[in-house]
């Protein structure tokens, strides 16, 4: 009654449209260029964005799964799935440059980075009660707990609007330092961009739709306020 309304369809469909577009874009990306082979593996390109950064103390594991490729500044350690650790494509060598680009960003104390570790906690806890307390105070006309649910929604939206300068640094970070070593042909580093490029795409859709998903609360809580 107070979530599902004539709007409910075109919200839902818009969001998974912008989702199913960002991460076939990017599969589309990373399986086209998984195909051209360059001079380096994953694991390479990450270890010599680190070299001409002059950052040393970065552990480096394998990971299991498709694309679960990150940086986790906890342990300042770079997990590459097996097909970008050991893999020598263009997809691989833009993906562990880019997670070598967050250690980087590590090393240098970037400050976007910085506030997103420490927004993680903030972000997973309010994220768990955000929608609960929206529904229930939808459902028993209190307006303070739909604000306060709202409110604890909109640090998840803060969440994505820092994630997206941190990714786009991190590419940029790592372009700039396989262009700089000199070690790459520039069809290699087109591709990297591009691969890198996708990715971010992924960023920006997850910021459309959480800004759609507040937006759509905020509507639906005026609208119950006038009734």
């Amino acid at each position: 009654m107070f979530i599902y309304d004539e709007y409910y369809i075109f919200y839902a469909i818009l969001i998974l449209a912008i989702t199913l577009f960002a991460q076939f874009r990017i599969q589309m990306t990373f399986r086209k260029y998984s195909k051209i082979k360059c001079k380096m593996t994953g694991f390479d390109s990450a270890n010599l964005v680190l070299k001409q950064n002059d950052v040393n103390g970065v552990k480096f594991y394998k990971s299991q799964g498709y694309l679960s490729d990150h940086f986790d500044p906890r342990d300042n350690s770079i997990s590459l799935s097996g097909m970008v650790y050991d893999e020598n494509s263009i997809s691989a060598l833009g993906v562990g440059a880019h997670e070598a680009g967050h250690a980087v960003q590590m090393a240098k104390n970037y400050f976007p980075m910085e506030l997103r570790h420490k927004l993680v906690p903030i972000t997973n806890f309010s994220s768990m009660l955000a929608m609960p307390l929206v529904f229930l105070g939808l459902i028993s006309v209190q307006d303070l707990l739909v604000t306060i649910g709202i409110a604890l929604f909109s640090i998840s939206v803060l969440f994505h609007i820092v994630t997206l300068p941190v990714e786009s640094n991190a590419s940029k970070r790592a372009l700039l330092a396989l262009e700089e070593s000199g070690k790459l042909s520039s069809e290699e580093l087109e591709g990297a961009r591009k691969v890198l490029m996708a990715a971010r795409f992924t960023y920006i859709a997850a910021l459309l739709t959480s800004i759609l998903s507040l937006l759509r609360l905020i509507m639906i809580a005026n609208r119950n306020k006038r009734r």
